[in-house]
């Protein structure tokens, strides 16, 4: 275990389960919002963000958050387990306006220098039509990696707090 690609909807729990991940394995944690975005929520360039991405999937082990279309196939390729968050979209859609409420105006520690939380109608969009516009093609590429990485779909936070507690008592 150690190449672990965590994906799904933003406010799926992505990050957290993350950092839950990382503090059972020590397995270095990699946030991609922390990479992508630049100060004030400028966009890294299409070539340098398939760069960085190569390059931080490089490393031995890793524990990797965050969805990115465009580099999925890097980390696809690369990885040795793969744990999609399939979550509902209403929970999703409650947890970033609840994130956005919390934090509003203050950089999250799982995101870059100088992007301060803020609300977004663009990105409440993305969520909301999340489960119809990615997710299909999302399984259609996890069930084609089921022969080659272990594929791990996780649906709501029992699946999720039961795949956190075998892990702990196997000590990773």
């Amino acid at each position: 275990m150690s190449r672990i690609m965590i994906i799904g909807c933003g406010g799926s729990g992505k990050s957290t389960f993350a950092q839950k991940l990382h503090a059972l394995s020590g397995i270095r944690l990699i946030h991609l919002d922390k990479h992508f975005w630049k100060p004030n929520w400028v966009e890294s360039d299409k070539v340098e963000w398939q760069e960085k991405v190569e390059e931080l999937s490089d490393a031995e082990s890793w524990i990797i958050d965050g969805n990115y279309g465009g580099t999925m196939d890097i980390r696809f390729n690369k990885a040795d387990i793969v744990i999609f968050l399939d979550r509902s979209r209403w929970l999703c859609l409650y947890r970033v306006i609840k994130r956005v409420v919390i934090n509003y105006g203050r950089r999250r520690k799982d995101m870059a220098e100088g992007c301060k939380e803020r609300f977004s109608w663009a990105f409440m969009k993305y969520v909301y039509q999340y489960n119809e516009t990615r997710k299909p093609r999302i399984i259609d590429k996890l069930n084609q990696l089921k022969d080659t990485k272990e594929v791990i779909i996780l649906n709501n936070n029992r699946e999720v707090k039961n795949y956190l507690k075998r892990l702990n008592h196997f000590k990773i």
